[in-house]
């Protein structure tokens, strides 16, 4: 073992004794801090906050609820909920009574969500609000083993048929945990110190493009791995304030919520995606992590403001952005070279003038204390990351999967380069296969895919190694970059090989507009494109063009439309190889999203979902018609 490793050989068998730790460490420093909506839902949030001695006070009363209802070590309890105070303090409460959390996204359906909590033998449901409760009772038949759902939003009322205390609110559970350890003070501690380092922790369930989401074993010494290896990067400190708004039942978000406990920081949690622009002056975050989907319509909304703001504005825009990516790329360079982030005098003169004229304005909507933010998910555009780098908006992109634990790179502050997901946290270990492939080990890697071994041998060799799915390189300092996703990589029927991830990321970095685009052409004679467009930006543009008053379906199909992203298709085309360019491209009907199932919760591409939609539209861009 490495001593890289060997630091963590002592670490704690989970984050319930990491939370012990920080309780006894801070106990009246603020931990969570959240939204109060106003009375009658016209004003703006209250925000109030819970001490890490009060977070654990409801923590511990939630553990021993569950204890309370029968609930033994691993035993699941699943949590549909979105992103709120009270998830998190819901999964604690699960850990510390030793038992393991089952992820459910509120958004699934019905009969998904009754296959997860059937798959995972999930004995206790803890349900967000009634629609959550709704889609359990809808296929009550299909899990017998659904012992009582917890709601967290609402009355408990009993439908016909269950049996009495089926349904109980969070508050009544927490009630029974303060009654339970009058009876056994030491009730929780006691399951605290029960738990083991390779015991189930977690399920999370992959949202497939095809079949049947996989549940993803995580163990307890996952989350412990992962909280001291996030602290020993450095990037959080006890003195920031983490903006957290993703989804936690994604791994991405879950991760966050360990690296807080052993850090200590304050994070403001509102999983409302419409609030973030409205939150984010109030919450004054330092740091924040989110996909690249978030960026890119930040960076398109500025973008298309300036353009509608007329010639001067849009000039003055393009500038900046130019001077931007010119100041990134530079000091990024002479970082690397020399250890200080520097830039020749007429460029640092340029960048000055540029950042009172723009970046200023970008940074006070974030808040005006953002120091980083961390992108992960998918891949930002290399042009649309050096972009907010110059206008001093440091996004470090990172890499993991839900089979890792989230995080297995993450670009080093300072020292971070845009287009590369950073170096391995300490522990990970890393090397690339014959063809490209990604393989990591370490203690972030999953047991397995439950009651799946088939698959789980196909993906983890037995001395440990995982393999991705991507396709990676590493610079000879240890810096990974991926290229693309194994799968997705395409033969022409000339047989050229395409990497579409690539080009699509070419294309949001020129093209304002773009919400998503799906470059297509395996075993075809060349290269098509579906492109999804913003609403709010489109909208924008055409105000300023004499389009004012059309709906956004009625701008999709216009002619002018068609005309404006040919443009930019051409300006994309003009950067590519011959057999990579985009010869054919179609505007697709509405905008790319969860709701469809065209993305995962996470905002991730489905892309053979959105294929098989839009087949039609794909199939007549190889049938003579009308080239871009």
């Amino acid at each position: 073992m490495s001593d890289t490793q060997s630091q963590f050989e002592n670490r704690p068998p989970s984050v319930a004794v990491l939370l012990l730790e920080r309780i006894e460490a801070t106990p009246q420093a603020e931990a969570y801090r959240y939204p109060v909506p106003s009375a009658n839902g016209s004003g703006p949030d209250a925000w109030k906050s819970y001490t890490w001695t009060e977070a654990a006070e409801r923590v511990f009363a939630i553990a021993a609820g569950l204890m309370d209802l029968g609930v033994e070590a691993e035993q699941r309890v699943a949590i549909a909920s979105s992103t709120r105070v009270d998830w998190i303090l819901s999964d604690l409460g699960v850990l510390c009574a030793g038992a393991a959390t089952t992820t459910v996204y509120p958004s699934t359906n019905a009969e998904e969500t009754a296959y997860i909590l059937a798959d995972s033998d999930s004995r206790v449901l803890i349900a967000e609000n009634a629609a959550q409760l709704d889609k359990v009772r809808e296929r009550r038949s299909e899990l017998p083993q659904l012992r009582h759902i917890v709601l967290i939003d609402g009355e408990a009322e009993a439908a016909d048929g269950e049996p009495e205390g089926f349904v109980l609110t969070l508050d009544r559970l927490m009630e029974r945990g303060r009654a339970h350890l009058e009876k056994q003070p030491n009730a929780v501690k006691d399951a605290i110190s029960a738990i083991r380092a390779d015991q189930l922790a977690t399920l999370i369930y992959t949202s497939g493009t095809t079949g049947r989401p996989k549940g993803v074993r995580l163990p307890h010494d996952c989350w412990s791995y992962m909280a001291k290896a996030i602290a020993e990067t450095g990037l959080a400190t006890r003195d920031d304030v983490q903006y957290l708004w993703l989804p936690l039942a994604h791994v991405f978000g879950k991760v966050l919520t360990a690296g807080q406990v052993e850090v200590g920081h304050v994070t403001a949690v509102d999983g409302r995606i419409d609030k973030i622009i409205e939150n984010l002056p109030v919450v004054q975050p330092t740091y924040m992590a989110a996909v690249p989907r978030i960026f890119e319509k930040v960076y398109n909304g500025v973008a298309s403001k300036a353009k509608a703001g007329g010639g001067a504005k849009h000039k003055i825009f393009q500038w900046a952005a130019e001077v931007a990516r010119e100041y990134a790329k530079v000091t990024q360079d002479n970082f690397r070279r020399t250890g200080v982030a520097s830039a020749p005098a007429a460029l640092k003169a340029k960048h000055a003038v540029a950042d009172k004229l723009v970046y200023a304005k970008i940074r006070a909507a974030f808040g005006g204390r953002l120091r980083a933010c961390i992108s992960g998910s998918a891949a930002l555009a290399p042009e649309i990351g050096y972009f907010f780098a110059g206008a001093g908006i440091h996004i470090l992109e990172g890499y993991g999967l839900t089979e890792t634990s989230a995080a297995s790179f993450v670009n080093p502050g300072e020292a971070y380069r845009t287009g590369t997901v950073g170096k391995p946290l300490p522990g990970c270990e890393v090397r690339i296969a014959e063809d490209g492939e990604i393989l990591l080990r370490g203690p972030g890697v999953m047991q397995g895919y439950h009651n799946l071994p088939d698959k789980t041998a196909e993906v983890l060799e037995s001395d440990g190694w995982f393999h991705t799915g991507d396709i990676g390189e590493l610079s000879d300092d240890g810096y990974l970059r991926i290229t693309d996703r194994k799968k997705d990589i395409f033969k022409t029927s000339g047989g050229k090989y395409v990497a579409p991830a690539e080009i699509e990321g070419q294309f949001k970095a020129v093209c304002p507009y773009v919400s998503a685009i799906v470059v297509h052409g395996a075993d075809r004679n060349y290269c098509t494109a579906l492109i999804a467009l913003d609403e709010i930006a489109l909208t924008g543009w055409a105000a300023g063009n004499g389009l004012a008053g059309r709906s956004y379906g009625e701008l999709l199909a216009s002619e002018e439309v068609r005309e404006l992203i040919g443009g930019y298709v051409e300006q994309l085309n003009s950067g590519l190889q011959r057999w990579q360019t985009i010869k054919q491209f179609r505007v697709l009907p509405r905008d790319l999203d969860v709701e469809h199932g065209d993305l995962t919760p996470s905002l991730k591409l489905k892309r053979p979902v959105v294929e098989r939609e839009f087949k039609d539209l794909l199939e007549e861009m190889y049938t003579g018609a009308r080239e871009a």
